[in-house]
């Protein structure tokens, strides 16, 4: 069934409201795919997907990013089911790659507090990569509580519960085309 066909009103809850139609991710997707090809164009970075809520994102981006790459996932967890971060910390899934003089590109789905960009990036850096860089789909700059640059992002949003295009409401509707806020 052809993506534009697929109608997804039916699993879109009435206190969903539209924050990023999909056109708009994908157009910003492009650009940020062009903005890495850009700064890696003479290099072969390894690409670092935070699960669970990133790898929608980092598949759309690697296929808008033209030069060879490699990826690897990682999974941590500060949430739990909550909506809010406990502010812990945990590695649910260490890398399999060695990233050891490689440029690497963690590629997150949203940056709230920071805490957890604070912590991959204390834990990445001990195995010296050539150069550590950040992207995310989605950033929270009102609270973000450390200052951590961020390399590529894609949108800024205000603070509000967000969900679809890979982020998840108590892991169910990450498979929503658009990103919602939830009133």
């Amino acid at each position: 069934m052809a993506a534009d066909l697929i109608n997804q009103k039916e699993i879109v809850p009435e206190n969903y409201k539209l924050l990023i139609s999909e056109e708009t991710i994908q157009k910003r997707i492009v650009e940020m795919g062009s903005e890495i090809y850009n700064d890696f164009k003479d290099d072969k970075p390894i690409l670092i997907g935070v699960l669970n809520g990133g790898f929608i994102f980092l598949a759309d981006l690697i296929r808008n990013i033209n030069i060879d790459l490699e990826i690897d996932f990682i999974r941590i967890s500060s949430y739990g089911d909550a909506r809010e971060s406990t502010g812990h910390i945990k590695v649910l899934k260490p890398l399999s790659a060695d990233i050891t003089d490689r440029p690497v590109i963690v590629v997150e789905d949203i940056v709230d507090s920071g805490l957890s960009i604070e912590f991959l990036e204390n834990m990445l850096s001990a195995f010296n990569p050539k150069i550590l860089k950040f992207a995310t789909l989605l950033n929270k700059p009102s609270k973000n509580q450390i200052d951590i640059p961020l390399d590529y992002i894609g949108f800024d949003i205000e603070d509000k519960y967000v969900v679809g295009y890979g982020l998840d409401d108590t892991q169910f509707k990450r498979n929503l085309r658009s990103i919602y806020h939830v009133e």
